[in-house]
């Protein structure tokens, strides 16, 4: 078991990665102070709910918690208002008050959804993150929450910071391929801003990644949230550091809005945007190596690198008018300079951005 630690003062938590960690999870409930008084609440999707609800459920009821849970559709439409309004319902009907908690089990969207819940609910219960897909290791750590209004992505949320992370890997070996591959998207993502000997290592592991090995897939999520750890350690609300997590989220996030959270998967839509800022950073004067090597990372683990061809140019660049990374009249993209090494530009010019976009849907 390999562990963590995201410093934030009182609000410090650890990150626990290992395997068969759920058979023990009601001992790491009782060592952080969830109270076997109060119910507590678990949301999942339809998705993982199958595979994992019913186990974690008898092993937390097993340690002497009283236990709830919600199941919600999978995919990015679940993080609706709607849904956050039929959970708060649940969370009375089951009788939560001020000392319960909310438990996230599944992926990114699950997460963002509960911590959210977590973050309103009776205006902040505690919150724990344990999460069932590779992509979030990315959004479990950090403690932003949200869900999507339907001209922006995460535009409705809050900073709410999970009690602890408990990342089993066995979860992991029921990802289909596509979530799997989807995943890695985050995990490249964070050698390219901050260690190029990851980087390196994500394109010489690749296919031990998406083929499950746990060797490398424990490695992979630990150098991962390790970056995370320590850039929220350092900026948590995003006032400076932290944005350089946005890498290719500019784009992406347009591109998951005109797709109406239905077409492309979140890491998808990353890969490309990443391939858009790499193109930015040969535009401000970085090498060509840095948009091949970029590439290799990404199509090494089989990451789509083009937008689809029938995305409409003006409605990609409307939707990043309604992204939080929008500010001010200019369009903030965090951009490369070399790989392992990212700048915040606050000004870039919209022709390039179109002309960008334009390019990412031609043909190889």
């Amino acid at each position: 078991m390999r562990q963590l630690n995201v410093e934030l003062g009182e609000r410090s938590y650890p990150i626990y990665i290992g395997e068969g960690l759920l058979d023990e999870v009601s001992s790491y409930f009782v060592k952080h102070g969830i109270s076997q008084k109060s119910p507590l609440m678990i949301i999942t999707d339809e998705k993982v709910a199958p595979f994992y609800l019913e186990h974690l459920t008898e092993r937390l009821s097993a340690g002497g918690f009283k236990v709830v849970s919600a199941i919600v559709a999978s995919g990015e439409q679940s993080k609706s208002l709607a849904n956050l309004e039929l959970l708060v319902t649940k969370a009375l009907e089951g009788g939560l008050d001020r000392k319960s908690a909310i438990v996230a089990l599944g992926g990114g969207v699950v997460g963002d959804l509960a911590g959210f819940v977590a973050a309103s609910y009776m205006r902040g219960v505690k919150f724990v993150q344990i999460p069932t897909t590779i992509l979030a290791h990315d959004s479990s750590v950090g403690g932003k929450v949200a869900v999507n209004h339907p001209l922006a992505k995460n535009i409705i949320g809050a900073f709410h910071q999970p009690e602890f992370v408990l990342y089993d890997l066995k979860t992991l070996q029921s990802l289909p391929d596509r979530e799997v591959k989807a995943g890695l998207s985050e995990v490249v993502k964070h050698g390219l801003i901050w260690d190029k000997e990851f980087v390196d290592w994500c394109i010489a592991n690749a296919g031990a990644m998406v083929s499950k090995q746990p060797e490398a897939l424990g490695y992979a999520l630990y150098k991962g949230c390790g970056v995370k750890a320590q850039v929220v350690s350092e900026d948590e609300k995003e006032s400076s550091l932290r944005a350089i997590l946005n890498l290719g989220h500019t784009i992406g996030h347009a591109l998951e809005a005109v797709a109406g959270y239905n077409e492309l998967l979140h890491g998808e839509a990353i890969s490309i945007g990443m391939i858009g800022s790499a193109k930015l950073g040969v535009r401000y004067g970085a090498s060509e190596d840095l948009l091949r090597v970029t590439a290799l990372a990404l199509e090494s683990c089989g990451l789509p690198t083009r937008i689809p061809a029938h995305y409409d140019t003006d409605a990609i660049l409307a939707a990043m008018m309604h992204d939080k990374k929008f500010s001010e009249g200019t369009v903030v993209f965090v951009v490369p300079v070399e790989i392992g090494k990212v700048e915040i530009k606050p000004d870039v010019p919209i022709q390039w951005v179109r002309e960008i976009i334009e390019e990412l849907k031609q043909e190889d």
